[in-house]
């Protein structure tokens, strides 16, 4: 990666907001340097994101955070940049997370993140969420796919007595109802949607779905 000047930009977290993050903080605040300098090199944000990563990325990835159980294992799937799977991993060091992305220059980038912050707890797999032989207590998406698809990838990943996580902003509720209309057999999961991050001062919308031990 570049070693281009590692001033962070944009807005930082409020004093509050970093009492929250604790220990993790310095990490994360590494994390945006990496992203700061090499996102929009790589593709994988805007250009116009870059003043937004603490807020539209990080702190909203951390939000989740609080649904995750203590050393849960974790599949991130279409991972991209690492959101959320890198955030969770630095929160999270009880748990171990596999990062799950297709395109090679997207796994060049987290295999040197990884490195860069030295995240032990971390695995990388090159594939489709839908050809993985692996499982989880706890399945992460954000920003991957349509509610329909993105259940019909992960649901095999998620272990009995664990869940999915469905980061998808104020249309879940909307997208739930569509994808159970598309396909009446989800009617049988067990789905709610959830407002997480108000320890962050936010409210971040994920649809929770659990699998029944």
């Amino acid at each position: 990666m570049s070693s281009g000047p590692n001033v962070p930009r944009g807005t930082k977290p409020s004093p509050s907001q970093i009492s929250t993050l604790g220990t993790s903080y310095s990490r994360l605040e590494q994390y945006v340097q990496i992203l700061e300098n090499e996102s929009t090199i790589q593709g994988l944000l805007g250009p116009r994101e870059i003043d937004k990563i603490w807020e539209r990325h990080i702190l909203n990835c951390a939000a989740i955070n609080e649904l995750i159980p203590a050393k849960a294992s974790i599949i991130d799937i279409g991972s991209g940049a690492g959101l959320p799977g890198i955030v969770l991993a630095i929160m999270r060091p009880d748990s171990e997370v596999t990062l799950v992305e297709p395109m090679q220059r997207r796994i060049d980038f987290l295999n040197q993140t990884v490195r860069e912050l030295n995240l032990t707890n971390v695995q990388i797999v090159r594939g489709r969420a839908e050809d993985q032989k692996i499982s989880a207590q706890v399945v992460t998406s954000r920003a991957v796919a349509p509610l329909n698809k993105l259940i019909t990838w992960s649901w095999p990943l998620v272990e009995k007595g664990g869940k999915l996580l469905a980061m998808k902003g104020q249309k879940a509720q909307s997208e739930w109802e569509e994808a159970k209309t598309e396909r009446p057999s989800l009617e049988n999961l067990t789905a709610s949607i959830k407002t997480c991050g108000s320890a962050l001062d936010l409210s971040v919308t994920v649809v929770e779905i659990l699998k029944e031990s």
